[in-house]
């Protein structure tokens, strides 16, 4: 990511959902960005994948432009049963 735009999303929050798979790796999604997910061995390693990830797609100015307009006024999580 370049540094001008760096500097611009340090400290910004983003939500990301986790589950950890059946064979015990921790996927990790940023549902802000579409295709953005990664996953880990261990759950820091998959929060370190996941940042990556994100300054990976940051490179694109679509991307860019959908962080600058993201501003949810609440962000939760909720399950289902079926």
């Amino acid at each position: 990511m370049k540094k001008a735009y760096s500097a611009k999303v340090k400290n910004t929050q983003l939500p990301i959902v986790v589950e950890q798979d059946e064979d015990g790796f921790y996927v990790v999604e940023c549902p802000v960005f579409r295709g953005c997910y990664t996953q880990g061995k261990t759950l820091d390693e998959a929060l370190r994948n996941i940042r990556e990830v994100i300054e990976l797609i940051l490179e694109e100015k679509e991307n860019q432009q959908t962080l600058k307009s993201y501003r949810p006024r609440e962000v939760g999580f909720h399950t289902i049963t079926l």
